[in-house]
């Protein structure tokens, strides 16, 4: 029997970078933000051609089941949504969905493509390549792999992936994981033509992703048999759970694994961190990014973002500006200072109105 390859989409976050749009209650993989499918849709349908919805599982917390549920319609086995008792990073995460897909008839010898829910691929024939290249590496070379973006500039918000020699074509050793850096060392990085971006992408036989686990995160691997046993009750379930340490796949496993290649990605790449990631996405009309709106009247106006589901705008004399309305909130913001959305969700932290607004 030949082997099987499964997906796992990675959807509990809560991505408030994009509020006020998204939410704790519709987090970013929810929303329609470049097409008419939400980013969480987008990516199980990436996999066609590739992956069967059968064989294609999404890992989310308790508070989006039903989201989850509605988005994936059709697009994931029946019984192929994982719940999450609690948020405790990726590490437990991935080890008890690897429980649910050996619970559900997989084999360590079948391959998983771990991948997060909330990023844009505009080139799904260059993404398929890409994975296909690194499924058939593994094929031949037991090992995981990761898929890195060629970096465009110094970013100073994404943590980088050192490669080393070549193994194999365009397969190479991962030197080490890097941490995000300050401006400098991403400029270093960039100018040395050795570092990618680390976009969160691994692909590997389970058997191997058990074997790193059981080696390199022991504290987090003692719970697999018990969270195996138990995933038929939820209650017995959360109760194992809730005692595993927090923890990062890439600090518990990855970074540590000597077992680990890099291949990078031959397609675009968007992990839209912020608003004015969507510039990347969607295309200017009138020099200005319109998404979700109805229409628009533009004089003067330039550089703008413009996120307005079923409205009507209009821009007078303005430029460079990000604006979003939503039936609770409207928010007008620099374009160069978008990444201060945050301190807005900090401040509601703290509010009165924190449970209506965030």
């Amino acid at each position: 029997m030949s082997e099987k390859i499964f997906a796992l989409v990675m959807a509990g976050g809560r991505g408030t970078r994009f509020w006020p749009e998204s939410t704790s209650k519709r987090p970013k993989q929810y929303l329609k933000l470049f097409s008419n499918n939400s980013l969480l849709k987008e990516t199980l349908l990436r996999f066609d051609g590739m992956i069967l919805p059968e064989q294609r599982y999404i890992v989310t917390v308790k508070e989006q089941e039903s989201m989850a549920h509605m988005e994936a319609d059709g697009e994931i086995g029946e019984n192929n949504l994982i719940i999450e008792p609690a948020g405790r990073n990726t590490a437990p995460c991935i080890l008890l969905s690897i429980a649910s897909l050996i619970k559900n008839g997989a084999g360590l010898d079948d391959l998983m493509v771990i991948v997060p829910a909330d990023h844009v691929i505009l080139n799904t024939r260059g993404f398929l390549a890409t994975l296909g290249d690194s499924l058939d590496f593994i094929r031949s070379k037991d090992t995981l792999v990761t898929i890195g973006i060629p970096p465009t500039f110094p970013h100073t918000g994404y943590g980088y992936i050192q490669k080393g020699e070549a193994i194999l074509n365009e397969v190479y050793s991962v030197l080490k994981f890097r941490e995000k850096p300050n401006f400098e060392t991403a400029k270093a990085y960039l100018k040395t033509g050795h570092y990618l971006w680390n976009a969160g992408i691994f692909v590997g036989r389970i058997g191997r992703f058990l074997a790193e686990f059981k080696k390199h995160a022991p504290e987090i691997y003692g719970f697999y048999n018990a969270l195996q046993e138990s995933i038929s009750s939820f209650q017995k379930t959360s109760d194992i759970y809730n005692q595993i340490p927090k923890n990062s796949i890439d600090f518990a496993v990855m970074e540590k694994s000597d077992q680990m290649s890099v291949i990078p990605a031959r397609f675009d790449w968007n992990d839209l961190g912020s608003w004015d990631a969507l510039e990347g996405v969607v295309e200017k009309k009138n020099q200005n990014i319109f998404a979700a709106i109805k229409d628009a009247y533009v004089s003067n106006s330039a550089g703008n973002i413009v996120f307005a589901p079923n409205k009507f705008a209009t821009l007078i004399d303005v430029n460079d500006l990000i604006i979003v309305c939503n039936e609770k909130n409207v928010m007008v913001i620099s374009k160069e200072k978008a990444q201060k959305v945050k301190d807005v969700v900090e401040y509601l932290e703290g509010h009165h109105l924190k449970n209506e607004l965030l």
